[in-house]
């Protein structure tokens, strides 16, 4: 039987501007990194006699959420990148992510990410985290072997 951990996962961003670690010494927060569709794959219609029909979609596009503690370096970097991205258009929309579990052997690579917005800011009793959200064009993913 496989295990997780974190500690497996490499996740590069790669884009103009630079090229940053995001996944194991990132100082991630517990939460990570989270990758998600934006719609569904598929849509039914049912028709008048009961019989399904399905439309499958061509829709590859999703969100990307990175989530680093409040004193990670690497939000500076993020900072810097964001700065630099959306300064003019000529530099948006343009990063690729790659991410792989070296044990479960997932890789999953986001092309065309753009930053979505800028992190909330909390300022609180515990110094908590920056969340970084980014609008991907196209997710490709491989759930890998883990048995």
């Amino acid at each position: 039987m496989k295990t997780y951990s974190f500690l497996d996962t490499v996740c590069s961003l790669f884009g103009p501007g630079g090229s940053i670690n995001l996944g194991t010494g990132s100082a991630a927060s517990e939460e990570g990194i989270t990758i998600e569709a934006n719609g569904d794959i598929d849509s039914m219609a049912v028709g008048a006699d009961g019989t399904p029909m399905h439309s499958l979609h061509a829709d590859k596009s999703g969100t990307m959420t990175v989530r680093l503690l409040k004193t990670s370096p690497v939000n500076q970097k993020l900072a810097q990148m964001y700065a630099f991205q959306t300064a003019t258009s000529q530099n948006h929309g343009q990063n690729t992510v790659t991410l792989a579990n070296t044990n479960t052997q997932d890789v999953v690579t986001c092309q065309m990410a753009a930053f979505k917005k800028a992190p909330s800011l909390t300022y609180a009793k515990e110094g908590g985290m920056n969340e970084w959200v980014f609008n991907v064009g196209i997710i490709d993913r491989t759930l890998g072997g883990a048995t």
